[in-house]
């Protein structure tokens, strides 16, 4: 397989329609990746309002009409073009696959939901390491103490992703990554994971652990799975999401979501 950077968004849905699995981050420098959670038509009023109630964690890029199976910025197939999904009843997860046709229901509206693997390619760019990609793993995602304000029948808590910045780059990174607004921008938190109520970053909720390396620290940006923490607690009959860190490689370029300083775009 080609250096999964190079790849375009529709060569790389085409190998995740194949049946590969694998976290996303790194995969087709340049073009934006998004966090999907589809909810029945019933329900996405409640999502929209969320997602305008919490920009932050919840910066929606695309909507779908109920029952679409792309997106203005997706031109793939939703139920099997990402890696992995996760499909929840009544806030339970009850499967993972990697296509949810066979889960897949007419009134469906889906959400494509920014991320903060849109702006990895400008950290790298500017020397910021960014060591999920050099460890080949999954981001590390938390649950937080930070409540997100409810909407109708949703709510729940903040989820963030960590990655470990050396303490001169601190700096660096929050400017860049706040030009990204549409994609989580700036972090929310840098230094003392029990300041989010974290207790031991060796445990993330969703993805893998990393190394936080003497000199080095953790920094926090708000994360696209605090949708799925929101269906977890409140329990909507039923919804599915991507599994996280597992993303939607979108047609839409990072350059597009970039507010700013065009200087720094790689």
């Amino acid at each position: 397989m080609r250096d999964p950077a190079l790849l375009t968004p529709s060569e790389a849905r085409g190998l995740f329609r194949e049946g590969l699995v694998t976290p996303t981050s790194g995969w087709s420098r340049g073009w934006t990746q998004a966090n999907l959670i589809a909810l029945p038509r019933d329900r996405a009023y409640d999502f929209l309002l969320f997602a305008q109630r919490n920009p932050k964690a919840c910066p929606v890029l695309d909507v779908t009409e109920p029952g679409e199976t792309s997106a203005s910025i997706f031109a793939g197939d939703l139920r099997t073009d990402l890696p992995a999904y996760r499909v929840y009843e009544n806030g339970e997860p009850v499967a993972e696959p990697t296509d949810v046709r066979e889960h897949w229901r007419d009134d469906l509206v889906c959400f494509l939901v920014g991320c903060s693997f849109t702006f990895e390619a400008a950290l790298l760019e500017a020397g910021v390491p960014v060591r999920h990609i050099e460890a080949g793993t999954n981001v590390p995602m938390y649950r937080t103490n930070r409540e997100c304000r409810p909407a109708g029948a949703l709510s729940g808590p903040m989820v963030v992703s960590m990655r470990p910045v050396p303490a001169e780059l601190v700096e660096t990174a929050a400017r860049i990554t706040s030009h990204y607004p549409a994609v989580h921008g700036g972090p929310v938190h840098a230094g003392d994971p029990a300041a989010l109520g974290i207790a031991d970053l060796d445990r993330p909720n969703f993805g893998d652990p990393v190394d936080v390396r003497p000199g080095e620290v953790p920094v926090f940006w708000a994360c696209g799975v605090t949708p799925q923490a929101a269906v977890m607690r409140s329990k909507p009959p039923f919804a599915i999401g991507h599994a996280p860190g597992h993303m939607a490689i979108t047609d839409a370029r990072d350059s597009a979501y970039l507010v700013g300083v065009p200087g720094i775009v790689p």
